[in-house]
């Protein structure tokens, strides 16, 4: 169990219950050290604005070296934030989320949310037909809480479980999606248990969508940003037997790790017209314009960015002055302590953490030694081994949340991983099968395009190739 809160320097019980608390890998830096790292670097952090000029701010666009596609960061921001909530009014160590794929980010923050979601027929959530295809209800027929700004109109409105998720349209589209997949698991059990009411075919479908989102992180989506070469399943009777806990605590160090801004491009290119991510902010409409297929089929043909240096693009600057100032606000620990937790020999010098001359010695003028690098400088900045997308003690930090939080999950339980939790062998299978593709697949109508987190070789300088038209802001 956790044993540090942001709180406190010191183990307490409340790190144990109150889980309002983000838990922490590691205590903050005391109060009374003579640095903001401990013992090691300056008595003062460099500025924030510097370290984005110098050090962040995206000189030219630097594509994932392993072809992700843009499905990969807006999987990654529409799945995470079903527990990366924080409570800012708290303050960046606190959280108001169930810490753990509770889905609640399909199906709302509360019972209340939830209930204004549903259709109360059939086990449904409710939808609406626009251009031959099912969407989400408007705001003004599922009146939940959502952030819009007060010149939207009626038709870019859209009523979604997580309230900021008419920010972006990717965020959008992976809404749509998994709405009429609940749909559509709720049909499928319908016609499998004739007697079943409303409740049990909801529930039911809603068990299942946990069990399908824990088998597509594992299969498609960790497969792909671990880059293993072995098939990664979730198989939950391994564990059985074993002094294992299914529950599992959010760390804080794990949400800083999770910002990927980096990987968004600066321009998105959808079915000949090019949009500029700045002027697609609370832009639904424009996945109803084009149609979920040939978004879908979009986001799979264009590549993601690096995780790096010098590659986040200028609307995610405020962001990341946040996150910055929050981790020293929250006082997190260098970067090399938290290899040395797990495991992993510390950095000697910052030639050894980067392999970059140029940002070597950027750190070095602001940090004065290695080991008071700050955590989330040292994520971006590490080198990266041939065929990674990530540093080594990236994927060592992120791949152990990762794991334990899928596994750690209620459902993976005795109690829970059989048959009849789902309904029967056919919603189990449901569950055992789910893949990206299948996800878009089965709720698309027509001819599915490809659908993948890795861009396929013919599409991988397709926007060098084809023009594209750029899209008016003003028609937005």
């Amino acid at each position: 169990p956790p044993t540090h809160t942001s709180g406190h320097e010191y183990v307490t019980m409340e790190a144990a219950f109150n889980t309002t608390y983000y838990s922490r890998t590691l205590p903050p830096v005391h109060k009374n050290c003579p640095t903001p790292m401990g013992v090691a670097g300056k008595n003062q952090l460099p500025d924030t604005k510097d370290i984005i000029n110098r050090l962040l701010k995206r000189d030219h666009f630097k594509p994932d070296p392993l072809n992700g596609s843009v499905h990969v960061p807006y999987f990654a921001q529409h799945f995470s934030h079903q527990f990366f909530k924080t409570d800012y009014r708290k303050g960046p160590g606190y959280q108001w989320g169930g810490h753990g794929i509770d889905v609640s980010h399909i199906y709302g923050p509360d019972k209340h949310s939830e209930n204004t979601l549903r259709a109360f027929e059939n086990g449904r959530l409710k939808s609406q037909i626009i251009n031959n295809e099912e969407y989400p209800p408007y705001l003004e027929d599922a009146p939940v809480t959502m952030r819009y700004p007060a010149n939207a109109t009626r038709e870019s409105k859209f009523a979604l479980g997580h309230e900021f998720y008419a920010l972006l349209p990717g965020l959008f589209l992976y809404s749509i999606i998994w709405l009429r997949e609940h749909n559509r698991v709720a049909a499928v059990m319908a016609k499998e248990h004739p007697d079943w009411d409303d409740e049990q075919l909801f529930q039911t479908a809603k068990l299942i969508l946990v069990g399908e989102t824990m088998a597509l992180v594992a299969g498609d989506y960790v497969q792909h940003l671990s880059s293993y070469n072995f098939k990664i399943t979730v198989e939950p009777e391994t564990l059985y037997g074993t002094p294992f806990q299914f529950q599992n605590r959010i760390s804080v160090e794990f949400n800083h790790l999770y910002h990927w801004h980096p990987l968004m491009p600066d321009e998105i290119h959808i079915d000949g017209t090019t949009y500029e991510i700045g002027a697609m902010v609370f832009h639904p409409e424009i996945v109803v314009k084009h149609g979920v297929a040939a978004v879908a089929e979009a986001f799979t043909k264009q590549t993601a960015g690096a995780l790096t240096a010098r590659n986040h693009g200028t609307l995610t600057h405020p962001v990341v002055e946040k996150l910055l100032r929050d981790g020293r606000e929250l006082r997190l620990q260098s970067y090399n302590q938290y290899r040395k937790h797990y495991a992993l020999p510390p950095y000697a010098s910052f030639m050894e953490l980067t392999g970059d001359e140029e940002i070597a010695a950027i750190l070095e003028e602001m940090y004065g030694e290695v080991d008071a690098v700050e955590f989330y400088i040292g994520l971006i900045t590490e080198k990266r081994p041939d065929h990674s997308m990530f540093g080594l003690t990236f994927l060592e930090i992120g791949a152990s949340h990762s794991v334990t939080g899928v596994l750690s999950n209620p459902l993976c339980s005795p109690g829970y991983w059989k048959p009849s939790t789902f309904g029967g062998e056919i919603g189990f299978d449901i569950v055992k099968t789910a893949s990206l593709e299948h996800l878009f697949c089965n709720n698309i109508e027509g001819k599915c395009p490809k659908i993948a987190f890795e861009v396929p070789p013919e599409f991988r300088d397709v926007t060098k190739r084809a023009p594209q038209e750029k899209s008016d802001k003003n028609e937005l």
